[in-house]
């Protein structure tokens, strides 16, 4: 007779190692099995599994079947996926016949606007929940120089970035007071001039929507949030990068604020993200994530247990009433560790 609730993980980042651990580790004592896939059998998400299999490279349906089968096999009782989480969401009945329960979004609409910047953003703009960089989304070179123009002559330093990537994969700074041979002797940079970059560009006669907008030089905040699955915020932490590995977890009246306003306009259950930066007294929105941050393992420092949470929510449990801890200096270290080989 199965005792233990079996958690899977699909292809993470590395940090998913943490999660996996937070949740493991919960104060409820609650029995875990924690099982993961990913392409890479020594990928370090899977070192913290007490099951894992490679993931072969599929999309569509085809990688729907294959969850939908790993969790029949494995008896899953909670799926939290982030690869292909849009695809997934929008079968999430196959998953519910089998008693599979899935930590994400079933608003496919809104999740869809989510993952694409530019929708979001617009939508943003509609609600006024807070405050958008000027920006603009093009797809060829010369709509790069007129949106650079405009930008520029408005009096903004220009960055860009693609609409539908995560974290930093894509984002350039322009900067045409570089010099390229300190930077080839340097550390690599995000810098890029104005004359490269739409060069660049020109090679082709269209690619992905780009977005092109203000860079924000000011201090950079992820408002790390768990909210019940019907959108209800029941915690929120603000964490900024306080100098090298630094990071602080904030009590920033005006962004729980923000916070809050985004639960009750687009209800986002379970963990999500919103990464904001200050241009002088002003926060605006970089974008949302529909998911657990890259560093929520250090927001948990805060006392509250963010993957565990959204695990105990999906499985009907009480969750309730939160009190994070704010004001805390935190960092990390690396530390050795032998591997296991799941391959």
């Amino acid at each position: 007779m199965k005792k233990k609730v079996h958690i899977y993980f699909n292809r993470w980042f590395s940090v998913a190692y943490h999660y996996m651990n937070l949740i493991r580790n919960n104060a409820d004592g609650l029995e875990v099995k924690l099982f993961g896939t990913h392409p890479d059998p020594r990928h370090m998400s899977l070192q913290a599994c007490d099951h894992a299999e490679t993931e072969p490279a599929l999309k569509g349906m085809e990688y729907v079947e294959f969850c939908v089968e790993f969790c029949r096999k494995h008896e899953i009782d909670v799926f939290i996926p982030r690869l292909h989480m849009l695809d997934i969401a929008r079968h999430l009945d196959l998953f519910e016949e089998i008693g599979t329960r899935v930590v994400v979004c079933r608003d496919t609409g809104l999740l869809e606007m989510l993952m694409e910047k530019d929708h979001f953003y617009k939508s943003v703009e509609k609600t006024g929940v807070m405050v958008i960089p000027d920006y603009e989304v093009v797809n060829d070179a010369e709509g790069f120089k007129r949106a650079y123009d405009r930008l520029t002559a408005l009096g903004h330093r220009v960055c860009f970035k693609p609409t539908n990537s995560e974290g930093g994969v894509g984002f350039r700074i322009i900067d045409d007071t570089r010099d390229p041979l300190e930077e080839l002797f340097g550390v690599s940079t995000r810098l890029v001039s104005f004359r490269d970059a739409y060069q660049a560009l020109g090679t082709v006669h269209e690619f992905p929507n780009l977005m092109v907008m203000e860079h924000l030089p000011g201090l950079e905040y992820s408002i790390d949030c768990f909210a019940s699955k019907e959108g209800e915020l029941l915690a929120a932490v603000p964490r900024r990068k306080a100098g090298g590995r630094l990071r602080l977890l904030e009590r920033n009246e005006e962004l729980l604020a923000i916070a809050n306003n985004v639960a009750r306009t687009y209800r986002i259950p379970y963990n999500f993200n919103i990464q904001m930066k200050y241009n002088g007294d002003t926060p605006k929105l970089l974008e949302i994530n529909p998911r657990m941050s890259g560093g929520l393992h250090v927001t948990c420092l805060s006392g509250v247990n963010f993957p565990y949470l959204a695990v105990k929510e999906a499985l009907g449990g009480e969750v309730g009433p939160l009190a994070p801890e704010y004001d805390i200096l935190a960092s990390h270290i690396e530390q050795p560790m032998r591997m296991a080989d799941w391959s």
